[in-house]
């Protein structure tokens, strides 16, 4: 389940990264960018490198420019994954960050979120924060979700969801296969729930937040998945 994808293209995390603010929400620090006037929100859940990835509130902020209040909470605590400690492999670290701990936190969040009064709030989820939103979905505490690269998420998962959700999957992708993918499209396609489900070429696990910059084609298939992120938020929050 966590091999060796799930910590390729590590980021250079950075604390003051992004044109927004840290600010508590919940009991969790949060990276807080956009109006905080607006009627929509967006959660965003991060991978194992956490909420200080340069990509990731670069991401935010874009979310945030297109009129949304957008949260990256650390729910990690200080401690996000770091492959440089050798004593701390990562099924280790998994022990001490669960997505089911994941999922306990991120509902305080939602709650403090809601009382700013929001009207509706949407959750994308990358990696591993991807079965974070599905729990989310699940249990109905959301309005729209979306999943990037997931990891840990089950066919029985999806089978819970009935909110619409978007599953931007990558051709090379041990941790969620282009077969896997597949297999959630044909579950969902039998819901009356609103879908979409896109496999994108030539692209890794993590494609969407761990992109090099200086590559020209990786910043145009991460693009690709955010301006699929935020039609599908415009559709289904707005």
């Amino acid at each position: 389940m966590s091999g060796p994808e799930c910590c390729s293209n590590p980021p250079t995390l950075n604390p003051n990264a992004g044109t927004g603010h840290v600010d508590k929400l919940g009991a969790l620090n949060a990276y807080i960018t956009g109006s905080p006037n607006s009627n929509s929100a967006v959660l965003l859940v991060s991978d194992i490198f956490g909420y200080e990835a340069p990509n990731l509130r670069k991401l935010a902020d874009k979310v945030a420019a297109a009129g949304y209040y957008v949260a990256v909470p650390d729910f990690f605590n200080g401690d996000p994954y770091n492959p440089e400690n050798p004593d701390r492999p990562l099924p280790i670290w998994l022990k001490d960050h669960g997505t089911d701990k994941g999922f306990e936190d991120a509902k305080l969040v939602l709650e403090a979120i809601k009382s700013k009064g929001v009207s509706s709030i949407g959750a994308a989820g990358f990696c591993w924060g991807a079965k974070v939103v599905t729990e989310l979905a699940k249990s109905v505490l959301i309005q729209a979700v979306v999943l990037l690269h997931p990891s840990f998420v089950s066919v029985d998962d999806i089978k819970g969801v009935d909110i619409p959700i978007s599953i931007l999957g990558a051709e090379i992708d041990k941790l969620s296969p282009p077969e896997l993918v597949k297999q959630f499209e044909e579950i969902l396609s039998t819901k009356p729930v609103a879908n979409f489900v896109k496999i994108f070429p030539k692209v890794s696990h993590g494609w969407t937040v761990r992109y090099d910059l200086e590559v020209a084609e990786a910043v145009k298939a991460a693009d690709e998945a955010h301006q699929d992120l935020l039609d599908w938020f415009a559709k289904h929050l707005k």
